[in-house]
């Protein structure tokens, strides 16, 4: 066996399996950077100006910010050194229909978490009370600022897991894989979550992934993801005022203020309702809605740059598949 063939795949590019753990290294290593600079920037402030705290929102803003920086950053070096493809390619610049893509992901995001709230609350675990009149500006700060948060989160986590990751295994025409890998890494993205417990909460982290995959399969954009995925979060902890994967302190102002009656098996108990079998099933229904909607599709320029391996100019071989490293 010609040893070239274990690095290089038939369109003269690096594999896939390696192209991706390449991405890891850059992309741990460029998280470590910036933490770093930020930490040594933060604590020089701090001595000019000793008074100064950015206090518990600003800080988690910041950390997403570079958490999205690293990823974003990562994944282009990996999309232009490694394939010879344009920044485009990952999905986040303004093309035609981005907006739109974004809104009606935004839309089905609200909707399927509604839809899990009223199915646990239609088994009597769940009831709902609304702020009072008083406390409307604080519940319109939490609706605005926690909205910013988690359109930063949401990004920096489709970034990460719908980015170069599930990309470049997709034109290896490994797509299977890559939606089983990064789902799989996108659970474990929050196995430090405050009261995660084992079972059906884990299941839906996974199914979540699947969900995000395939949104982002159907648009080969990270605009539609994004939008589904902000959205849920918000409905789920500024809206209905339920834990967002565990959290409580995202939104403390909601619209509504929820409790959970139990069991926990269908709200999700302590964990929240991502962790209730009234996720599950809204999960499932919703990934087969935008598996078979007509209402999103992806342009013909991004199916070119996320459907094949681009050939390198070195090689003259036919584009073929590519098999994991």
């Amino acid at each position: 066996m010609d040893l070239r063939q274990v690095f290089i795949n038939p369109t003269g590019r690096l594999r896939s399996g390696w192209r991706l753990l390449i991405f890891l290294f850059a992309y741990f290593g460029i998280l470590l950077l910036l933490t770093t600079l930020l930490r040594v920037i933060y604590a020089i402030a701090i001595q000019i100006a000793p008074g100064l705290r950015l206090g518990p929102y600003f800080e988690n803003v910041a950390f997403r910010l570079i958490f999205l920086v690293a990823a974003l950053l990562a994944g282009f070096l990996c999309t232009r050194w490694l394939e010879g493809l344009p920044w485009r390619a990952l999905g986040l610049s303004p093309r035609p229909g981005w907006l739109r893509d974004f809104l009606f992901g935004s839309i089905i995001g609200f909707v399927s978490l509604a839809i899990a709230t009223a199915i646990a609350a239609a088994g009597g675990g769940l009831s709902f009370n609304v702020s009072e009149r008083g406390a409307l500006l604080k519940v319109g700060q939490t609706l605005l600022f926690s909205a910013v948060l988690f359109i930063f989160a949401a990004l920096a986590e489709e970034s990460l897991a719908r980015g170069y990751p599930l990309q470049t295994l997709v034109r290896a025409r490994l797509t299977a894989l890559g939606i089983f890998l990064t789902s799989i890494a996108f659970a474990g993205l929050h196995f430090r979550n405050p009261n995660l417990k084992e079972g059906l909460p884990y299941l839906n982290l996974v199914l979540a992934g699947v969900w995000l995959a395939v949104a982002y399969l159907r648009t080969r954009s990270l605009w539609f993801p994004l939008g589904i995925h902000w959205a849920w979060n918000w409905a789920l902890g500024s809206v209905f005022g339920l834990p967002v994967s565990g959290i409580t302190d995202i939104a403390p102002n909601p619209l509504f203020h929820g409790t959970d009656l139990g069991p926990a098996w269908l709200t999700g108990g302590s964990f929240g309702i991502e962790g209730g079998i009234a996720c599950t099933v809204t999960l499932i229904v919703s990934t087969l809605f935008i598996w078979r909607t007509r209402l999103v599709s992806a342009t013909d320029e991004m199916k070119t740059l996320t459907s094949q391996e681009n050939p390198s100019s070195s090689s003259s071989v036919p584009i073929g598949g590519d098999q994991p490293v």
